[in-house]
């Protein structure tokens, strides 16, 4: 293995850097994105449980948005629950496109290294094709191992960069649709409050 590192030049050092980078988000965003920790089960019918029996007081409101980022999405809601439905909808939405922001992070780091990847291969590719033209016009075509050295750069790089490109490609689209998927449910799960809430107030007296 480090042979072959070797024989794909000082180029093969950005792409190591470029693997070894996205290996680390990459596992950093699947543990960040789980269901579980962004959509607790039952946190809706919880949090309206409470509100029914009025005992959701501001510690509980403050452990609910910091406990997970549909809870920070229903605690803005909450604030403004007295207000019309339209005002607790739109304090919804405001805090869903700061989640989103926060969900979507280090992914365009991802999708950089994927499109950066190849390019660093198709570099090194470059750079041992212009030794072996070196080569000719230096020594002809009767050396062999010299020739032979800037060809095997040439492609050594070429599929490393392609090796780290293309699973960080797979993993910036499925993160990417993760995190639509994970923003979508959390804001049906915020508007079933906003409906729950506002027709218990519609039926009261």
């Amino acid at each position: 293995m480090w042979e072959l590192i070797k024989s794909g030049g000082w180029l093969m050092l950005p792409i190591i850097a470029c693997s070894v980078l996205v290996v680390g988000l990459i596992g950093e965003r699947l543990w960040a994105l789980q269901r579980r920790r962004i959509i607790p089960r039952h946190l809706v019918a919880q949090t309206w449980h409470k509100i029914k029996n009025r005992s959701l007081d501001a510690s509980q409101l403050r452990e609910l948005r910091t406990g997970s980022s549909l809870g920070r999405l229903l605690a803005a809601g909450l604030v403004n629950m007295h207000h019309d439905r339209q005002v607790m909808m739109e304090s919804i939405e405001d805090a869903g496109r700061h989640e989103a922001h926060r969900l979507e992070r280090y992914l365009n780091t991802i999708g950089t290294v994927a499109a950066i990847s190849p390019l660093l291969g198709l570099l090194g590719t470059v750079i041992g094709m212009i030794q072996v033209f070196s080569t000719i016009s230096s020594q002809g075509l009767g050396n062999a191992p010299a020739l032979a050295g800037g060809i095997s750069q040439a492609l050594i790089t070429t599929a490393a960069g392609l090796v780290v490109a293309i699973p960080s490609l797979m993993a910036y689209r499925y993160l990417r649709g993760r995190v639509d998927e994970l923003v979508i449910e959390m804001e049906q799960e915020s508007l079933k409050l906003v409906e729950v809430v506002h027709g218990q107030r519609d039926r009261e007296p």
